[in-house]
């Protein structure tokens, strides 16, 4: 019992650890997640699935997979979809026979598989999966079609890819039976009518329940998640492997019905799914057997090289052939298609049932798999970066700050960090209190912040850091709480006094943002301070004048507002912040009108 509770942290710490050297380094998660697992199980021998869930091991690692395309299916809006000019309708539709037929060349004449293993193989490698291609696109700067193609591919694909797994295997199984082809893929595609219906009912109930409290708030996210596990079993009872299309359509429905529930269990949901992918990666990498690997041939390696170089690039460019999607953005998309999760474990499934059918390359599936797995992990994970900057498909090279409200603070700080090179908009409703902006150049978002609208129009990536600065504390509060899940809570500042837990009249913590200036000025104050003719003031830290200079420079009132590092990095002095500036450093500070600065100060 201690050994199994023991192996089960390890594999939490060595996910999660993964995912926060990654964040840290820049590296892809999901190679330092693949290569945690290796080290801790065939290489030190410090954690074995098998031996610790046993037969769990299985129908734990689909519901997982399961629950991670429902929570990828819950992220595909329609109207990303239309961004993405049928492409992943083409990828589907077309791509998918297409890759199939591609890989069945492949693996036949280059692996050297039989004919029937060959068909079922590529079948699965169809599958890119979001376990792989979502961490992916959290650590690039993919631009904004390239990333909706992608990601949209991934979670369609992923049933698609089963599914033509299935078909291959069960025409095989029932061949010997006297079935044909067209009755087995009729009965297929009738399971898959049959489950998808079943998704989008689940989905229907949902959205019939949760707005009329016949759920309390505090069980909505658990009946969520048994309702997308009860999901995916009954499917998968009716037909093997339906249950991933059914849990994927379940999530595609619910997406697009606008329930203000499923926005209040938004971070719980990703936080599951980054537990879930982090745990299940690092399990099946831990499975692995090494001696499986010493099967592997030289051949293998021309076969990887065909899928890498022909096999993907021919299939997305013949897809999106004559498609209004850019040249440079589709060669983007024919690199990447990194196979994960769904892959190894369809693959190891369907290994043992091949062999129970008397063929003998069954076995050989693992083995092909996990290297399928390594090599585009490894190749498409480094790459994704270097490529799209190649291919010129980034978003914005340099992150800048959002202002939220056009003001007479907001403008003067606008136009102050333009003439530092930092990339600034400004975001208000109200198109006149905007001109000002608009006549000194200033980009600008007319809008409301807080419309759905604005999450399609408005491509929040391209921001580190948003300040709220309005007339209005509480609607301040308001925007940082709405997105300090996206864009981080301590990235997300606003005008107004800083909170005191003990008074009861101000905000608490939790549903505001960081308070602009050490000393938290309020709303009042910047607006009088406006009115006498406060102005900013760059200073650049050197040498010869430093921080403790800088400080003592300030004239009496005077206040630091952010730091410009010479990275580009934005760090706000807050009343729970406060970054120390090191040479090269710029401050930017808001003081009274004074006549004579210090030596060091710019204008």
């Amino acid at each position: 019992m201690q050994e199994q509770a023991l192996s089960i942290a390890l594999i939490g710490i060595l996910g999660i650890g993964a995912q926060w050297i990654a964040w840290r380094t820049g590296w892809p998660a999901i190679a330092l997640m693949l290569a945690a697992g290796v080290l801790g199980g065939p290489v030190l021998h410090l954690i074995n699935p098998e031996h610790v869930f046993g037969d769990l091991l299985e129908p734990m690692v689909s519901v997982a997979v399961a629950l991670i395309l429902f929570e990828g299916g819950l992220s595909l809006n329609f109207r990303e979809l239309r961004k993405t000019d049928g492409a992943v309708t083409r990828l589907v539709l077309l791509g998918s026979p297409i890759g199939w037929v591609l890989g069945s060349l492949a693996c036949y004449y280059v692996a050297g598989l039989v004919w029937p293993v060959a068909i079922l193989f590529a079948g699965i490698l169809v599958v890119t999966g979001p376990t792989v291609v979502l961490p992916l696109l959290r650590q690039s700067n993919v631009a904004a079609r390239p990333r909706a193609i992608l990601k949209w591919e991934a979670i369609v694909n992923d049933p698609t890819g089963a599914l033509l797994g299935v078909v291959t295997y069960e025409y095989l199984r029932r061949s010997g039976e006297g079935s044909s082809l067209a009755a087995v893929i009729v009965s297929l595609i009738a399971a898959a009518i049959v489950a998808g219906l079943i998704g989008w009912i689940a989905a229907r109930a949902i959205g019939w329940l949760f707005p009329r409290g016949y759920v309390p708030e505090y069980l909505k996210a658990p009946v969520l998640l048994v309702a997308v596990i009860s999901v995916f079993v009954l499917s998968n009872i009716i037909q093997q492997e339906t249950g991933l299309l059914a849990v994927t359509v379940m999530g595609v429905a619910l997406a697009n019905m606008r329930l203000d529930s499923l926005r209040d269990i938004q971070p719980f949901k990703e936080n599951v799914t980054v537990l879930l992918i982090s745990g299940v990666f690092v399990i099946l990498s831990a499975s692995l057997d090494l001696s499986v690997l010493r099967q592997f041939e030289w051949r293998f390696l021309a076969f990887l090289f065909a899928l890498l170089f022909l096999v993907r690039p021919i299939t997305v460019l013949l897809s999106l052939a004559f498609s209004p999607v850019p040249w440079n953005e589709r060669l983007l998309v024919a690199w990447i298609a990194p196979r994960g999760i769904v892959a190894v474990a369809i693959s190891g499934l369907f290994a043992l049932r091949l062999d129970r059918l008397g063929y003998g390359d069954g076995s050989i599936l693992v083995t092909l798999s996990f290297a399928v797995v390594v090599a585009t992990i490894v190749f498409h994970g480094f790459s994704i970066k270097p490529v799209a900057r190649l291919l010129k498909v980034t978003g914005a090279q340099e992150k800048g700050l959002l202002l939220v409200g056009a003001t007479p603070f907001s403008l003067g700080l606008a136009s102050q960090l333009r003439a530092l090179d930092v990339p600034v908009m400004i975001a208000d409703n109200s198109w006149q209190r905007l001109a000002p902006a608009r006549h000194q150049g200033i980009p600008t978002y007319h809008g409301e912040i807080l419309s759905e609208a604005t999450e399609e129009r408005l491509d929040l990536a391209q921001f580190q850091v948003m300040a709220a600065t309005t007339d209005n504390e509480a609607y301040n509060a308001l925007v940082c709480n709405e997105f300090a899940p996206e864009i981080g809570r301590d990235n997300v500042h606003q005008l107004g006094d800083a909170s005191d837990d003990e008074d009861p009249r101000a905000l608490p913590e939790s549903l505001r943002g960081r308070a602009l200036f050490s000393s938290g000025h309020g709303v009042e104050d910047i607006m009088q301070r406006e009115e006498q003719g406060w102005t900013f003031r760059k200073t650049r830290i050197s040498e010869q004048f430093d921080y403790e200079a800088a400080r003592a420079s300030l004239p009496e009132g005077g206040d630091m507002l952010l730091l410009l590092r010479k990275n580009g990095a934005l760090r706000f002095f807050t009343h729970a912040s406060r970054p120390t500036p090191q040479t090269g450093d710029t401050i930017l500070s808001y003081v009274p009108p004074i006549l004579k600065r210090p030596k060091g100060e710019e204008e």
